[in-house]
This record gives C-alpha cells, structure tokens and sequence, in this order.
C-alpha cells in the first residue's frame, strides 16, 4: 500500500501551530521523524507515516493522508514538491481522432495537458540535486519510462518537433494581459491570412469585433476569439482544448463543436471540457481522470466515448477495476407533476422592457408553489434582464426574493462572515442539505476575493439558498463547476425545492443540469442585443421541443442512466424524430 502525504503550508499560519502539530504525531513521540521541519516548511515522511490521521483532524484543510492500494507499483509523473499534489501517469492521444479528457477540478487534468503539449516539463518526483536538468535527459527519461508504447512514440515526435500544437488555454481572462492590441493583430499573429481570418470569425460569429481593442470584448467573444487562434494554426496535427463552454451559451457551444470537429478531421485533438452534452458530441474516445481534489490524479485507460462517460457517471472503471465514487450519477428524474402543484405563488401580465436600444417582451405567465423553472435561449436576449427585474420589481411584498447574479461581487469578506448572517446559517437542514452537498466547510475562511471560480460559485449558491425566501432566481450556477459538482448541485436544488415547497427561476447553458432540475422551461428567442421575447413558461416537453428545434438538433435518452445525448446529425434516428416533430426523447 503507497500512502500519500499532502500538506500546504501556506494554510498553517504561524510556526507555533506547525510545531504543535508535530507535537501530536505519535511516530515523533517515539523519536522518529515522520514529522520534520525543512526551514519554514513541515513536511511527513510518508513511508514512517502510519496514517493514523491525528495530524489530519488538527489541521483538516491543509493535511491529507491518502491510502491508495493501486498505486503501489507506481512512480508519479509530476510532483508539485515534496508532500505536494501529484500525477500519476497519462492519457494515450488516438491519432486522426478526438479524445476527451473527464474528471473533476482541482485533479490535474489541466498540467497532464501542459506535459502533452510541453508547456510544462514532467518532473517524475525528482528535486534538488537528482532533477532533471535539460531537454536530452528528459526525453531520454520519457522514452525509457514509456518504452515498448504508444506514449514512446508521442514524445519521440515531440522531441523531433514533428507534432505542431496549437493550444486554446483554460484561462482566456488572461489573454488581454499577454496581448494589447486588436483582435485582428491578434489573429494575425497566427495567421497571416485575412480570407481564412475572416472566415473562421465569420463561422464563430466574432466577425464583427475584429477591429475591437482585446480588452473591452465579452467573456463570450474572448473565449470566441481563442478558439479562432488555435483554429487556425494551419501547420498543426494536434489541437488541445482546455475547456471550451465557460461564457458560451448552447447555440455557441453547438456552433464552436461542429467548427473543432470539421477543422481537426484527419488530425488529431485533445478535449478538456465539463459540458457531458458538448463533450459527448465531440469526443471519440474517453479518457477518465480520478483520484482526489488537491491530492493525486491518476488515469483508465483509453475507451470509446460512450463507455467512457458513463463508466464515469457509474464511478467505476471495469478494465482496471477501480471504484472512485461511492454512488452512480443517473438522471431518472422524479417530479411532484403539473397536477400536484395547484398553488400559484406568483404571476405576472404581458409586458415590454426597454433596456438602451435592446427590446424584451415579456409574455404572462406564473409560477407555483414548489415549482423550478428553467431559463434558456441564447446569450443577449433578456434573460439576466428578465430575473434581475424580478428582483428589483417583486410580485409584492408577502413573496420575499432572493437572487444569485451572474456576476457575483468579491471583497475581503470572509465566506462564514457572509454566510453568518442568516440566520438559517446553525440550521441542521441547511447545514444537510445545502452547506454539505456545496462543500463549504474548506473555504469557509477565505475572503471571497481569494475564491477560486468555482468555490466563488459555490459560495454565491450558499448564500442565496441560506436567506429565508419564498423564490429564488439563480443566474448561471453551473459556470466554472466540473460535472460533479453539477450534477450534485442539480439534486441538490431539486431536493431543497421540494422540502422546503420553495419556487426558482434558474438560468443556465448546461443542458444536462437544466434536463434533470426543471418542471417546466421559460424559452427566450429573439435577435441578440437587439430584442428578444420571454415566453410563457411551457411544460419539459413542449419547451425542449421549442428550444431543440430552433438549434436544429435531437435528444434521445442514454439506456443504462438516462442521461440526454445529442443524436448524430442526419442519423435515422435524428431524422424520425425531426420528421415527426418529437425533438425531445422521442
């Protein structure tokens, strides 16, 4: 059995708390040193460490002991130092298709791209004097490490400079720190081309910003404009994509997957992405990244998409015979049903708003008791318009509102000084059915302008649901949240709903999370930035079956956890449904 010691110092302030947590290590009191000072830092040796876990209850959010059986014959690939995160091996790129790469935050999926694309050089756990100290010894060392595979031949031609990447990065918010300029400059810098330029934006419908400065362009066309970069790198046979969908609503989404997947015929891509509706229709095969936030990361093997997705949601990978989540993920959805709810909690008449040049009308409807709707439509057509108005304007001072904005403000508050403030904070529901399931308990001491995307999200969610309310409006809760916590917060929110006989609108772009978690969707169309319309809220199958048909793609259902899948364009079954009109789970 390998056992694994994680510690970041950084989270034990003072020296005083480290030497008392030493102090309480047993093999120390014997007069080992499983527990020692290298300077400032404290540090465990991991083979004297028993994992008996005292020093883990002392300092839960900087000590981890990870007991893993399967990785006792193994070497990590990458370490971040002594007693730091680590990666256990890495995925198998298959030539002239996509792979898509699955897991959580915070596992490593992003550095196991960073080696493949050698942006960052493998370390192997070597420090100090027996590190690697040039390119000849570290492609020696790959091509011994992975000699007789597939993996062997990757980093001969890496090192031969015979496979060209071209590299969409995870963070795009810092592309306007790199590059000052205009977006054009930018995009020829790539590419020289004006004709390929221009027809690239035009597919990606960011045409028209191309003589906008890169610093005052949305999180949409940034993310847009990066994917037009990495498109259009002529000379690669590699693309890697870190996380296509943040800022994207689903038409975009669809628009930018149908682009990658036309470009990169007869190359071969590497996809990171969270989206299982987007990743499902990109990717060939699967590649599932497990193991522990913040702790390790370890690789299966290559498998068919399919197989692969939803040995993910299962939780278990039956070639290497690994559980790595208690429970499956299935998405049979219960519903207290439209005949069950007959109380209206609010509703509201035809109505017009004018917001500057753009144009929302609103037509009646109402929402009732115990009831989630979900929002959808595109990106620019009133939704955020349409919740933000609720909250301003209310249905009347009886139904009290509380609203998590797209936008979610930051400062050096505390997260448990914030969530302290409702009182609901020391409920035992609350703390079962919302604090839990949102793994608040780790960052309940950092100010919220140090949170991370996705514990900012998750904060945002917390504090909404903790203030006593009748409807809730949630604006995009799934953005910079991996699957897990999607699908977590889904039931999480259904759940809450239900007990507590609690309304929500909710608007997001994750089409898997709005399947599952609504009882009836609100759909919005219209011209972006122009007008839009704000349609009385239809039941699931009469408003995917609006919203579907506009984005001209079909949904079945998978057989084995119900999850929706988008059917292959011009597939029989994609053509039945379209030509009966059932665009939803026929």
């Amino acid at each position: 059995m390998s056992r694994l010691a994680i510690i970041d110092n950084q989270k034990i302030k003072h020296r005083s708390e480290k030497e008392y947590i030493q102090s309480l290590c047993p093999m120390n009191r014997t007069g080992s040193d499983c527990m020692y000072f290298e300077g400032e830092k404290l540090l465990i040796d991991e083979i004297l460490c028993t994992g008996c876990g005292i020093c883990v209850k002392a300092a839960p959010n900087a000590i981890k002991v990870i007991n893993l059986p399967e990785l006792s014959n193994k070497d990590p690939i990458h370490q971040f130092g002594q007693n730091g995160f680590r990666i256990f091996n890495l995925p198998l790129i298959q030539e002239k298709s996509i792979t898509g790469i699955i897991g959580r935050n915070g596992i490593g999926k992003t550095t196991i791209i960073n080696i493949l694309s050698n942006t960052t050089k493998a370390n192997f756990a070597k420090f100090g004097e027996n590190e690697i100290k040039n390119d000849t010894e570290y492609f020696t060392y790959l091509n011994d490490l992975f000699k007789g595979t597939a993996l062997q031949n990757y980093f001969n031609k890496l090192e031969k400079k015979e496979i060209k990447i071209a590299y969409k990065p995870q963070q795009i918010i810092n592309i306007p720190q790199i590059f000052k300029g205009k977006v054009q400059e930018l995009l020829t810098k790539v590419n020289s081309d004006k004709k390929k330029i221009e027809k690239v934006c035009k597919e990606l419908n960011i045409f028209e910003i191309l003589d906008r400065d890169i610093k005052v362009v949305s999180g949409g066309e940034l993310q847009r404009i990066a994917l037009a970069a990495a498109l259009l790198k002529d000379d690669s046979n590699l693309f890697i994509f870190d996380e296509i969908t943040n800022y994207l609503d689903i038409y975009e989404r669809l628009n930018a997957s149908k682009l990658i997947k036309h470009k990169t015929k007869g190359k071969s891509a590497v996809v990171v992405e969270h989206d299982l509706i987007i990743l499902d229709y990109l990717a060939d095969f699967i590649n599932i990244v497990y193991g522990e936030q913040g702790g390790y990361g370890m690789l299966t093997g290559i498998k068919v998409a399919k197989v692969g997705i939803n040995n993910y949601l299962e939780g278990f990978s039956k070639e290497e015979n690994v559980r790595f989540r208690d429970k499956a993920i299935t998405f049979d959805k219960e519903s207290a049903g439209e005949a069950k709810r007959i109380d209206i909690l609010a509703q509201w008449e035809k109505n017009e708003i004018i917001a500057g040049t753009f144009k929302l009308n609103i037509e009646e409807g109402n929402i009732k008791k115990g009831e989630i709707i979900g929002i959808i439509g595109r990106n620019a057509l009133g939704k955020s318009t349409f919740v933000k108005h609720i909250a301003e304007v209310g249905f009347g001072d009886e139904i009290v509102i509380s609203y998590k904005p797209q936008l979610i403000p930051r400062d050096e508050t505390t997260v448990m000084e914030y969530l302290m403030q409702h009182k609901n904070y020391d409920d035992n529901f609350y703390q079962i059915y919302v604090l839990d399931p949102l793994n608040i308990k780790p960052i309940l001491e950092k100010p919220t302008n140090a949170l991370s995307g996705g514990e900012l999200q998750r904060f945002a969610i917390a504090n909404c649901l903790l203030k006593e309310a009748s409807l809730y409006l949630l604006d995009e809760p799934t953005a910079f949240l991996d699957i897990e916590d999607r699908l977590k917060i889904s039931k999480m929110l259904k759940n809450f709903m239900s007990l507590k006989e609690k309304s929500a609108f909710i608007i997001d772009h994750d089409l898997v999370f709005m399947d599952y978690l609504s009882d009836k969707l609100q759909v919005f169309q219209g011209k972006p930035s122009i007008n839009g319309t704000a349609h009385s809220p239809l039941s699931m199958r009469n408003g995917m079956n609006k919203f579907l048909k506009e984005l001209e793609i079909t949904f079945r259902r998978d057989e084995s956890n119900k999850r929706p899948r988008v059917n292959k364009e011009d597939s029989v079954k994609d053509s039945k449904q379209k030509k009966i009109g059932e665009y939803y789970y026929a």
